[in-house]
């Protein structure tokens, strides 16, 4: 892989930035953006970025830093779920809890944002607590955030328990969007100032990255990546007028930088010194960039990646017609098309050459993988197992050397395998999943020299780029994460069974 960004460059550029910023004042309250860990929408648009270098930087700081995750009551409460894990936002909450502790970070305590003693959200508070996690709850303000008179007074802010810190950086993240990190850390800053401490507010948000051209494939990636939420990239106008210098920002930033501004003033009694909503920020990711043409690709490869992602969410009902057009919009701005992902036209050809029904009347589909050297390794399903099962099988034959006609797990075991989930427990789909095929390969590596030797290449498939013809379930998308395959689906159902997901 070609290296774009250089990480301890940008780890030491940014632990320092941080620190000075932390010397103007007693505490600094500082806003986490995007993912704390497993930040994969840096790392394929950054080649050479650390997806976990968020977590490494405060590792490094973890002495003057400490952590509150806040979670929205409403997310709770409709179980909302973060897409690249699959997993509820009050099971992150409990994952990104277990990850800090990992690294050895000190989490301070849970905020449950805009919480009005919903039953699902008072239950996970009642787990936390019994946990011995400590548990703040934030009720909405009302007006807010226009009505700034409201906000900053004992109606507002000063109804809101002031949550005890204890040292000089005090991380606010949240499992998404929407959470409530902003306005926990300006009503901390509200009750620190009442207190007659003296204490700061910045925001640390990896993207639009603001000292790239606006129209940059990195910052265009963002838009792609932000489609629902309808984010849009533009030059930060504040930024201009007070330093000349073009800055890049999005518009909700934008738009609520005077209503902040104006809060920390009142809060403060004196004039703000952020003349623009980049000087609230701290990121110095774009210093980390080592080589613009390698960055430049891999984004535009994002933005064809999440094209497709929408699609298939789309498909299902899971974005509206309007994030369709947008992402739609973005990649015909930078004059991309399907095909230009390389392995996007031979999962098609593959599929189309091989096209047959299977025993459950569903249509064979085909998987293509990337290998670091050009190759394209493809697999189709069959009534044995699934197409990315097929394909990852012969990734790792192509990597270890063995002939295609050699087989890794007996055939026997496999239709064993298959009979099981079919006459005993029962199963509609007997093909094998990605994940149960790994496992039976496991089994045979303990006999099966051939197999330990396929089973050994396995990590090598990490960064290797990949598509199927139809939408994956779940557990093969998983599977495939976890093994580091970046995955594209065509927006195709495997069958038409309703049940199918």
């Amino acid at each position: 892989m070609k290296i774009g960004f250089d990480h301890e460059k940008y780890i030491k550029e940014q632990s320092q930035y941080i620190l000075e910023r932390v010397n103007n004042y007693d505490k600094l309250y500082l806003e986490f953006g995007g993912k704390l860990i497993n930040d994969l929408h840096a790392k394929r648009v950054l080649p050479g970025f650390d997806e976990n270098a968020k977590i490494k930087l405060l590792q490094k700081l973890k002495d003057q830093a400490e952590i509150i995750i806040c979670v929205y009551a409403g997310d709770i409460e409709r179980n909302k779920i973060r897409g690249d894990f699959g997993i509820t936002y009050d099971m992150d909450v409990l994952r990104l809890i277990d990850d800090l502790r990992r690294y050895g970070l000190e989490v301070n305590s849970v905020v449950i944002t805009r919480f009005d003693h919903q039953p699902a959200t008072t239950v996970f508070i009642n787990k936390l607590e019994q946990r011995n996690i400590k548990v703040y709850t934030h009720k909405a303000i009302k007006g807010y955030p226009a009505d700034v008179d409201t906000i900053v007074s004992p109606e507002g802010y000063g109804q809101n328990p002031y949550i005890t810190t204890t040292k000089p950086i005090v991380v606010v993240t949240a499992p998404g969007p929407g959470s409530g990190k902003l306005a926990t850390c300006l009503n901390q800053l509200y009750h620190e100032h009442r207190l007659g401490k003296s204490a700061g507010y910045s925001k640390f948000e990896t993207f639009p990255v603001w000292n790239v051209p606006l129209k940059h494939p990195l910052n265009i990636a963002y838009e792609a990546a932000t489609a629902d939420l309808k984010d849009v990239n533009m030059m930060d106008y504040f930024h201009y007028e007070a330093y000349g210098i073009a800055a890049v920002n999005y518009n909700r930033d934008l738009e609520m930088f005077p209503v902040v501004r104006r809060i920390i003033e009142k809060i403060t009694n004196k004039e703000s010194v952020y003349k623009s909503p980049t000087d609230m920020g701290v990121n110095r990711i774009g210093f980390g960039i080592v080589d613009d043409e390698v960055v430049r690709e891999a984004s535009l490869q994002e933005i064809i990646r999440r094209y497709f992602k929408t699609a298939c969410e789309y498909k299902k009902g899971q974005a509206d017609e309007s994030t369709m057009q947008r992402i739609k919009l973005i990649m015909e701005e930078v004059g991309l098309k399907e095909e230009d992902r390389v392995v996007v036209a031979p999962a098609r050809e593959y599929a189309r050459k091989n096209m047959k029904k299977l025993s459950n009347n569903d249509i064979s589909s085909a998987t293509a993988l990337a290998m670091d050297d050009g190759t394209i390794i493809t697999g189709k399903s069959s009534d044995i197992m699934v197409s990315c099962a097929a394909a990852t099988l012969n990734a790792i034959k192509y990597l270890a050397g063995i002939a295609d006609e050699i087989p890794l797990i007996s055939l026997n075991v496999l239709e064993t395998i298959v009979n099981l989930k079919k006459n005993d427990l029962h199963s509609k789909y007997c093909a094998l999943n990605l994940e149960e095929i790994l496992i039976a390969l496991s089994i045979s590596a303990v006999t099966n020299p051939t197999a330990q030797m396929a089973l050994n290449k396995l990590e090598k498939l990490n960064g290797v780029q990949g598509h199927s013809t139809i939408m994956l379930t779940h557990n093969d998308e998983q599977t495939l994460r976890k093994l580091g395959v970046d995955m594209t689906c065509d927006a195709e159902y495997p069958s038409e069974n309703l049940a199918y997901s």
